[in-house]
């Protein structure tokens, strides 16, 4: 008898423990936001059941094979029972899914009038009663974009969003929304990523083409779920071999396994490509190349037609492959200016032996040659502005959002609206290569609004960045906009649980620039975390405070680079001269017009407000004057106090969400939970140390004494 109770025990113990380990592997971050958690709320599943009886998906394509199994997948999980997938409605509460051409009787709906304008990516959702039974239809042009809708109808039921009297149209707001893999094909098995801190790259380019790892499937869906059409498979700092045929037959793999998601591959390709292979890759201006010829100059005919072939080559393995991002002339990559030749030159070359294809240039702007201007941050502006308009139509030119390098905060690129007859594609960093890598909780949301709605004053007000990348303020003959990634091998994805916020924030932003970054915010914490409002209510107000407290203990006041080369740890005396000048009279770098003359760049009124220290935005200050430690600010502090209270309030601000984060306990599932808390602890003492380090330097360097509030 006591063993059998002893036995009894041993498997009920063994099976709390298989349940718990269930448990935490099914919310161990590799679902993101398509979770599709058992909704728990009796009435509210009542109502969507009588709404949902069954899907009929019209249409035959890998697409729409896709859109059945998601949608079945996601509403038997959703709402605890099976829903029947039909060929044709059979009573109230259908959902159907489909196209024009695929189900006639769309066509010939008044929803037909609204679909012709959302072009070939956009889709209705729409009730609607169709031989006196109520249904839900979910429209669009094409099988990709009801695959988009689909999605979004996903996410109404995710976010507990009633479904009575639904009538939404949507389209893109920008045509080409990429995701830029900073990712390179040697070094490990794998390969690694820069800025990636996240694991090893998806890319398991050993086992390609053969091997098809199920996750490139999984990563499709994700980045279809937000809208995403583009992946940059390697990073720009691009070894040559990815245009090797046995790499390009690697690509090819990726490429078939994406497109039924609505995602065109692309390469960043070496402009020394055409040169023989070296043996001292990477040496400046020595890059080795995978061909056989002398020269890699753009105008040379032989280079033209090493191009020609190679492109031919690999529209034949991709038909429909999107074409090359390209890093060139900087930073000790190669390009047309090694031979006498200039941007347009390297980039119309390009353009013209991919544009037969439907293929497009993204010529990165990021170049800082200190010959061109002793202040950075006025050399890519000088470089590429004078050469608008000559650039062929299949070229975008591709600016950081600011014109130093994805800094926590600095001011708008003043590239965006001087150059209105070239088609710029806004490049942002969606991992945290300055603000804390895989550590740090920082929801980048906010300081993407603050560009995209930043006002150039281009032609006049209104003239916003995200109406410059749009083309509605140019008329670009296309558009688009770029993330570097944030994703690798984890089984989280991102490395930290809220980074995942980062990602789905770059997509849902990209399709419509409108939505607030709270309102995004929402939507990923009641798909990713749950509906209690508790749990929305503390992780929204964590997320939307935790930009500007990063942005206090690391940089504040407009500073830039007080990170050292590890772009990790705070380094402001080696930095000290570099990009700012501290010393006894003050903190900053002079970009007015006594200075650089970097605010000449800006249009009215912008360079007037940079230029004046009493009408400039405070976050701005060091970034355009050298400011006196007595300057008076708008706290009533003087510069020296208030720049040390935003480093003890920065600080401060972690202990704050970290209180708020320990509310959750219970709430959400323990293994996230004693993750995120674990990498919150982590950020508590970095944050020590940004605060301690700078504040200990500047105090230094400015022989003031310490306020006397944090002597308290």
């Amino acid at each position: 008898m006591k063993k059998c109770i002893l036995l009894i025990i041993i498997v009920a113990q063994f099976t709390l423990a298989y349940l718990s380990c269930s448990n935490d592997k099914a919310e161990d971050g590799y679902s993101l936001w398509m979770r599709y958690e058992a909704i728990d709320d009796f009435e509210l599943v009542s109502q969507y059941k009588k709404s949902i009886s069954e899907i009929v998906v019209k249409g035959e394509s890998a697409t729409m094979d896709i859109v059945r199994r998601e949608l079945e997948t996601a509403l038997n999980d959703l709402l605890g029972q099976d829903i029947s997938v039909s060929d044709n409605v059979t009573g109230d509460g259908s959902v159907l899914v489909g196209t024009p051409s695929s189900y006639s009787i769309i066509g010939e709906m008044e929803i037909a009038k609204d679909l012709k304008r959302l072009g070939p990516e956009g889709y209705i959702i729409h009730s609607s009663v169709m031989a006196g039974k109520n249904i839900t239809i979910i429209a669009a042009n094409t099988d990709i974009g009801t695959l988009y809708g689909t999605f979004h109808f996903l996410r109404l039921i995710q976010t507990h969003v009633a479904l009575k009297d639904l009538n939404i149209a949507q389209g893109p707001k920008i045509q080409h929304r990429l995701l830029n893999h900073w990712d390179n094909i040697f070094a490990t098995k794998y390969g690694t990523v820069e800025r990636g801190y996240a694991g090893e790259t998806l890319w398991k380019w050993d086992e390609l083409p053969k091997t098809i790892d199920p996750r490139y499937e999984d990563y499709g869906r994700a980045n279809a779920s937000l809208g995403i059409n583009g992946l940059v498979l390697n990073n720009v700092n691009s070894e040559p071999q990815i245009l090797m045929t046995e790499y390009l037959e690697k690509v090819a793999a990726l490429a078939n396994v994406f497109r039924p998601y609505g995602i065109r591959v692309y390469v960043s390709a070496n402009y020394s490509a055409p040169l023989p292979p070296s043996d001292t890759p990477r040496e400046f201006k020595k890059w080795g190349g995978i061909g056989h010829l002398k020269t890699a100059d753009p105008l040379d005919p032989d280079v033209i037609k090493w191009w020609k072939k190679k492109v031919a080559e690999i529209y034949q393995l991709i038909p429909d492959f999107g074409g090359f991002l390209v890093k060139a002339n900087s930073e000790n990559m190669p390009g047309p200016q090694d031979y006498g030749r200039n941007h347009t030159d390297g980039a119309n070359m390009l353009a013209e032996v991919l544009e037969p294809y439907g293929g497009i240039v993204m010529w990165r702007a990021f170049v800082y040659n200190p010959e061109v201007d002793p202040d950075r941050a006025k050399r890519a502006y000088k470089e590429f502005v004078p050469l608008d308009g000559q650039f062929n139509p299949n070229v975008f030119i591709q600016p950081k959002n600011g014109p130093l390098d994805f800094q926590p905060l600095e001011p708008s690129h003043p590239i965006f609206g001087a150059m209105p007859e070239t088609p710029l594609l806004m490049e942002l960093q969606i991992t945290q290569e300055y603000l804390g890598e895989d550590t740090y909780l920082v929801y980048l949301a906010p300081m993407w609004k603050k560009y995209l709605d930043f006002d150039t004053y281009a032609h006049g007000k209104g003239s916003t960045v995200a109406k410059i990348i749009d083309g509605s303020l140019h008329d670009y003959s296309m558009t688009g906009i770029a993330g570097v990634a944030n994703t690798g091998s984890d089984r989280n994805w991102c490395g930290h649980h809220f980074a995942q916020a980062n990602w789905f924030a770059f997509g849902r932003l990209s399709w419509d620039y409108t939505q607030s970054a709270e309102s995004i915010a929402d939507e990923w914490i009641r798909m990713t975390w749950g509906n209690d409002d508790q749990v929305v209510d503390t992780i929204k107000s964590i997320m939307l405070k935790s930009w500007k407290t990063s942005l206090n203990y690391m940089t504040p006041l407009g500073l830039t680079y007080t990170i050292g080369r590890n772009h990790y740890d705070p380094d402001p005396q080696n930095r000290n001269h570099q990009f700012w000048i501290a010393d006894s009279a003050g903190l900053g770098y002079d970009r007015t017009d006594e200075g650089s003359n970097a605010v000449k760049q800006y249009f009215s009124p912008v360079k007037e407000i940079y230029n004046d220290i009493q009408r400039i935005p405070e976050d701005y200050v060091c970034y355009f004057h050298k400011v006196n430690w007595d300057h008076k600010m708008h706290s009533g502090r003087t510069f020296w106090e208030e720049l040390c209270y935003r480093y003890y309030d920065g600080f401060n601000g972690v202990a704050e969400i970290i209180n708020q984060w320990k509310s959750l306990k219970g709430k959400v599932d323990e293994g996230r939970y004693q993750h995120v808390l674990d990498r919150l602890l982590e950020q508590q003492a970095h944050a020590k140390i940004w605060r301690d380090t700078c504040v200990g330097y500047f105090h230094e360097v400015s022989r003031r004494p310490l306020p006397e509030y944090l002597m308290d």
